[in-house]
């Protein structure tokens, strides 16, 4: 894949990159400082390094270089974005962002290093045994 295709394939996989290392990090700091959750907030902490070093085989400087934030046109933010009752609307939000970007992850990987995306769905599925976890917490 070359050119305009592979830049657009990119673009998608940098985009979900930095959403699930977002949201995985919502998440993680909800466990290390609302719910004082040492454990889970070490392992929400792993989840982001293995989905960087997953990712990093692409090399990151590529996703990068073909980000184009002036002309995206999903980039506007949406109402119920702005809306948040308490941490656990939060939490439930970016654990919701975390999985559904790493399951794009693993179905754009396929494309270009389709041994990653095995990785990256073992990262989805702790991601549900992360919240399942915290969920009874609240």
């Amino acid at each position: 894949m070359r050119g305009i295709e592979e830049q657009k394939l990119l673009r998608i996989i940098d985009a979900n990159f930095n959403r699930a290392k977002e949201a995985l990090r919502v998440c993680e700091d909800i466990c290390r400082f609302v719910l004082d959750q040492k454990t889970i907030t070490k392992r929400y902490k792993d989840v982001r390094h293995q989905l960087t070093d997953s990712i990093g085989a692409l090399k990151i400087k590529r996703l990068i270089v073909a980000r184009n934030i002036e002309e995206d046109v999903g980039k506007a933010t949406t109402a119920s974005e702005l809306k948040r009752k308490n941490v656990v609307d939060v939490f439930y939000a970016n654990s919701q962002r975390a999985k559904e970007s790493v399951r794009v992850l693993e179905e754009m990987v396929k494309l270009v290093k389709p041994g990653k995306s095995v990785d990256l769905k073992d990262i989805r599925y702790t991601i549900y045994a992360l919240e399942k976890k915290i969920i009874k917490t609240f």
